[in-house]
């Protein structure tokens, strides 16, 4: 599973992360999960806003414009709720409540997807 860096302050987001693309994926997030680990994220493109609606937990949700620049940053989104990533957003990444601040992700950041392979290592 690829991970989600901040290339920006050498962080990481997401140590495991998963893509939606499909409508469906996209429609369904993280609908129906109990949790969302630490190290866990969804990046669904494209999306410009996100909803929580029927989900059991909070989640902080980072939304990125096409050079995958941090465009805003929705901290602790509780569910049933809606969060808009204003002009520019193109993807957002939902991650658990609290991994943008542990990260140091702020708006101006550059995020990268890197492959989980490195070097021959998983």
């Amino acid at each position: 599973m690829p991970r989600i860096l901040n290339v920006s302050k050498g962080t990481t987001v997401a140590g495991r992360a998963r893509e939606a693309r499909s409508f469906w994926a996209r429609l369904v997030g993280l609908m129906g999960r109990r949790r969302l680990e630490e190290e866990e994220g969804l990046l669904i493109s494209p999306c410009s806003s996100v909803q929580t609606l029927f989900m059991l937990f909070p989640i902080d949700v980072i939304f990125l414009d096409r050079e995958a620049k941090v465009v805003r940053v929705a901290p602790a989104l509780r569910p049933f709720r809606l969060a808009f990533g204003g002009r520019g957003a193109r993807d957002a990444l939902e991650v658990a409540a609290g991994t943008a601040a542990r990260s140091d992700t702020a708006v101006g950041d550059r995020l990268a997807m890197e492959d989980g392979c490195q070097g021959g290592k998983t």
